[in-house]
């Protein structure tokens, strides 16, 4: 059976040991819960158990639920953004979690200037070098840097990536390290501080945790395994 605030609490719990583990302060650590394929009924469970902050990676699934819920309710993009999509995201998402090419990040920028607004973003990376995932490639970044800093309206807090899957948690561990090392070399060459490292899933937080990670994303240790569609 599913309990949501023991889950949580127990998350929670696991994000203090590992960042003490690592000299840091939980207080430095953002949870995301990850709410796609769940409705809102649930999602409204996690944030009476004092969740405020949810991962959508579907803007046709995540605008109903946007609206069904609280408006204090935090809610980030954690998906590919598909460039049609763009206009209905914008404003409905406190960060953007997988911005991984120039041209999607300058169409964001063109639009929220359209809008009126500012739009924060992470940059995604393939550190891994999987074909099946999406994000720049890590020799890719200094340009990609150079064209996107003088955005107006798209502000770059950080990186994000997602380890291969493995058994062991512990095989992420060296993706998370090569994220947080790209993380600091640019940031000294470019003066930006990319203060945010958007790494670690419910397999393997601790591992990004231990290696710098300021936001994890976590669903199935929340939720349990998601519903089938």
């Amino acid at each position: 059976m599913r309990d949501i605030f023991q889950n949580l609490k127990c998350i929670k719990q696991r994000v203090a040991y590992a960042a003490e583990a690592s000299g840091r302060s939980a207080e430095q650590i953002k949870l995301v819960a990850v709410s796609k394929t769940h409705p809102p009924e649930t999602i409204h469970e996690a944030i009476a158990a004092g969740q405020p902050i949810f991962g959508e990676n579907r803007i046709q699934d995540a605008l109903p639920k946007i609206v069904a819920l609280p408006p204090e309710t935090i809610w980030h993009f954690i998906g590919h953004l598909q460039s049609n999509k763009v206009r209905k995201a914008l404003g409905r998402f406190l960060l953007f979690h997988g911005v991984d090419n120039t041209e999607l990040a300058c169409q964001m920028d063109r639009i929220a200037g359209e809008l009126g607004i500012n739009v924060q973003i992470l940059l995604e990376v393939n550190v891994s070098g999987e074909g099946s995932k999406y994000g720049f490639t890590p020799a890719d970044l200094p340009a990609a840097m150079e064209t996107l800093l003088p955005l107006t309206r798209v502000h770059i807090e950080g990186l994000m990536t997602m380890a291969p899957y493995s058994e062991n948690p512990e095989t992420a561990r060296p993706h998370f390290a090569r994220l947080r090392e790209l993380r600091d070399s640019l940031a000294r060459h470019t003066g930006h501080p990319l203060t945010e490292l958007s790494m670690g899933m419910s397999g393997d937080f601790e591992q990004g945790i231990a290696e710098g990670a300021t936001i994890i994303r976590v669903g199935s240790a929340i939720f349990g395994e998601r519903p089938l569609n």
